[in-house]
């Protein structure tokens, strides 16, 4: 699926909701609604944390695992600015945007 299905699919959902909280306002009923954005979720992802669950909650083991690991370890990030580049500088949170595990 790619992002403008995404964005079409979430598109239909907030009208779907919008439609079903105006028909209960029409018959007087009492409407509560929770936004909850999980948009940013992943970039606060501690990678220690997430491993450990994907193996003991999800049962996550061998090559899946060890693949998932290797994508999430050892991950550094560097400012270009000027000419210049800054000191690497390890990331032990969040995935890299546009990724699988970043969407």
């Amino acid at each position: 699926m790619n992002t403008r299905q995404k964005t079409k699919g979430r598109h239909c959902e907030m009208l779907r909701v919008w439609s079903d909280v105006l028909m209960a306002a029409d018959m007087r009923q009492v409407t509560l609604l929770c936004l909850l954005d999980l948009s940013a979720a992943f970039d606060c992802a501690d990678h220690e944390l997430l491993l450990h669950r994907l193996q003991l909650t999800f049962g996550i083991r061998g090559v899946a695992l060890e693949w998932i690991c290797s994508f999430l370890t050892d991950r550094t990030q560097q400012i270009a600015y000027g000419g210049q580049l800054s000191t690497p500088c390890l990331l032990p949170f969040g995935v890299p945007q546009g990724s699988v595990l970043g969407y």
